[in-house]
């Protein structure tokens, strides 16, 4: 098992692009020297050829170079020759996918009419019935020559006609036997995956496309990690189908697949990529080609670089694929709150005005939290420029009380240092909110005259480590200093990266936990989404721009463990800025503020109108806090996702509802227009409901 110390990119600390083998998909290049290309999936009801043809050309028209379409059965696979048809007459020349699952006749139909055929190993020729058997190694190899036999046919008619496979592993559908041996879990999704490469190589076949999606981020981010450490291990180099599966709709479905998908690109990792979005799919398109732009910068930028100071640092860590939280010292806020110890990430919102307005800073810090009760801000985020503003910190300080529980002040070190407060005669005093300065300091004597500054008024410092020498060589410089100070008074954070160590912001972030590691200092991180820690210097300024911005960084950095307080600085108001805060951490699995839902984008498998259906079931349930609600349109992945979530709803036949509890069906073949209702009294009778106005 390759699970820690594993290398599964070039670099940790700047973005180098994974080299794959070139496979062509008709006149598209995937992998090699190749952009990433970007795809999505119809979802009309493939029969109905004529709809299918229009929405793939409305998906090569909004940009989409591949384009995916659900052979559920044999007479879909067999219309797929009119829609390649009808396509081709249109005038567009994007290759065709046909998504096949249980069926292989259909794959085999299939072949003959489009570039590409994605099968998945869970389900393709094996079993997914939830039953539990061990198998002994004699009963494993039969099973796998079974499915080596029921597998050849399909890659040596691919291999005649030159048509690409993608070997497509679900976490929600992994089979049985797999289940049996290797558990849920991203291992044995990439063994699954691997049995079939195995047939498909003692073919000789090589045209293949390999994805590991999954609808948990930490998930998938380990699966394809693992994948391609598995890979390299055998001399194998395949190209990457990245996606996040069953993201969702709106913003949190963007999050979601920002934070999978942009954590392996950041780590050079990713060939084609599609964000599953229970949208219209055209909607799909904007996104994953702000995803691919922010790769093609960081690779760009990253292969330009050199060397990074930050690849000697991190080239002797140890560094685990399995998800483990960095363990971080205790630090206290206030009563009931503190950060660190395994508390969840704490929330800090930039003050949208300057610190002279203290009323504008509470009202607009108030009206953030109007209508709000999980979604509440820890600590206020100021800027302190002069000393002529250093009376209005202990002001703001008294207006906050029972508004926030720490108030956090930047000094502008250049311009302030830790006598100034002394000389102005600052008293804090305010037992409601710790006091936290906020110091890019990078001499002995600094932090000790501001770590005896936060000493005397019972405050905290946030040592900020970027912005000057490289991130290593300032951890060493202060160590010393760091060592002996009070574990329970200091923060660390980053907000400016060591792009002169060629190093990108996540790369930065690395070496900053790993050298605080190697001299002993476990002090919470801080992670601040600046400007200057932008994953992409040439992005778009509007919000939806810094939403994946703020997804890429941050969650990157937390389904690795990495980090103890969050802030958005690039949101444009506090209250746009909190509430992302808490989607990302959602999205990254480390805090929960809300109903969760497991949504799957919609194809022509789909059985009831799967847009609608999720908007009505979140009015209804939007509410339960901690409650997670697949919505799922037929068999395929629903009953494997249900294992991440509490609830299922689930299509099992046209105009019929199956209500799952976890993995186990209890309700069959409700009619549509009931589901919503039959799944609300289900929620009821677990015990999981509470009425909205109780909330």
């Amino acid at each position: 098992m390759v699970q820690s110390n594993t290398q599964y990119c070039l670099s940790r600390c700047r973005a180098l692009r994974r080299a794959t083998r070139e496979v062509r998909i008709g006149n598209v290049g995937v992998g090699g020297g190749n952009p990433v290309r970007l795809q999505s999936m119809t979802t009309s009801d493939t029969l109905d050829v004529d709809a299918t043809v229009r929405q793939c050309i409305n998906l090569a028209e909004a940009g989409c170079e591949i384009v995916r379409i659900t052979a559920p059965n044999r007479a879909a696979a067999a219309a797929l020759r009119e829609i390649s048809r009808g396509f081709r007459a249109a005038g567009f020349g994007q290759p065709l996918v046909a998504d096949i699952h249980f069926i292989p006749a259909a794959a085999m139909e299939a072949v003959e009419h489009v570039e590409k055929v994605r099968i998945n190993p869970g389900n393709y020729a094996d079993r997914k019935r939830f039953s539990a058997r061990e198998y002994s190694d004699g009963e494993y190899d039969a099973e796998l020559g079974r499915i080596h036999a029921a597998v050849s046919p399909l890659v040596l008619r691919a291999r005649e006609l030159g048509r690409v496979l993608r070997i497509g592993t679900n976490h929600g559908s992994l089979s049985d036997r797999i289940m049996n041996r290797y558990g849920d879990s991203p291992l044995g999704m990439v063994e699954s995956a691997l049995e079939f490469i195995r047939i498909c190589e003692s073919h000789g076949f090589h045209d293949i496309v390999l994805s590991m999606k999954a609808s948990n981020p930490k998930v998938m981010i380990e699966a394809y990690r693992l994948a391609v450490a598995r890979m390299d291990a055998e001399g194998m180099r395949y190209p990457l189908h990245l996606g996040v599966t069953e993201a969702g709709e709106g913003e949190d479905a963007r999050i979601k697949s920002a934070i999978g998908i942009g954590a392996l690109l950041q780590d050079g990792l990713g060939d084609t990529l599609r964000v599953s979005l229970t949208e219209d799919p055209w909607y799909e398109i904007p996104v994953a080609a702000d995803l691919a732009a922010r790769a093609r910068e960081l690779w760009a930028r990253g292969a330009a670089a050199g060397a990074a100071r930050g690849d000697g640092v991190l080239g002797g860590e140890s560094f685990s694929l399995q998800y483990r939280r960095r363990d971080a010292a205790l630090v206290a806020f206030g009563a009931g709150c503190a950060v660190g110890g395994g508390n969840p990430p704490r929330v800090v919102v930039p003050a949208g005005r300057a610190l002279g307005d203290v009323e504008g800073i509470v009202r607009e810090l108030r009206e953030a939290h109007a209508g709000q009760k999980e979604v509440r801000a820890e600590g206020l985020l100021v800027g302190l420029a002069d000393e002529g503003e250093i009376l209005a910190v202990r002001t703001l300080g008294r207006g906050l009380g029972g508004v926030v529980r720490a108030l956090f002040v930047e000094v502008d070190v250049a311009r302030l240092c830790a006598g100034d407060f002394e000389r102005v005669g600052f008293q804090w005093g305010n037992a409601a909110v710790r006091l936290v300065f906020v110091c890019r300091v990078h001499t002995e004597a600094a932090l000790a005259g501001w770590l005896a500054l936060a000493g005397k008024h019972d405050a905290l410092l946030a040592v900020d480590f970027g912005g000057g020498a490289p991130v290593d060589a300032v951890v060493a410089a202060l160590a010393p200093v760091l060592a002996c100070a009070d574990p329970a008074r200091v923060i660390c954070t980053l907000a400016v990266p060591d792009a002169a160590g060629g190093c990108h912001a996540l790369g930065s972030h690395r070496v900053l936990v790993a050298a605080l590691r190697r001299h002993g200092v476990a002090a919470p991180v801080w992670i601040r989404n600046t400007l200057a820690n932008a994953v992409a210097a040439g992005a778009a300024n509007d919000f939806p721009s810094r939403l994946i911005e703020a997804s890429m960084l941050s969650g990157a950095l937390f389904c690795e463990g990495i980090g103890d307080l969050i802030s958005v600085e690039t949101a444009p108001t506090p209250a746009k800025a909190l509430v992302l805060a808490y989607d990302i951490l959602q999205g990254a699995r480390m805090r929960v503020s809300k109903t969760e839902y497991v949504a799957c984008p919609s194809c022509g498998r789909t059985l009831f109108d799967i847009q609608a259906t999720t908007l009505k079931i979140k009015a209804r349930t939007g509410h339960l806090k901690g409650v997670t609600i697949a919505v799922m349109g037929c068999i395929v992945n629903g009953p494997g996702e249900m294992a991440d979530a509490d609830f299922g709803y689930v299509g099992g036949a046209p105009g019929k509802i199956n209500l799952y509890v976890r993995r186990e069906c209890v309700r069959f073949g409700i009619p549509q227009e009931e589901a919503v209702d039959r799944l609300v009294d289900l929620i009821r009778e677990h015990g999981k409901w509470v009425d909205p106005d109780a909330t």
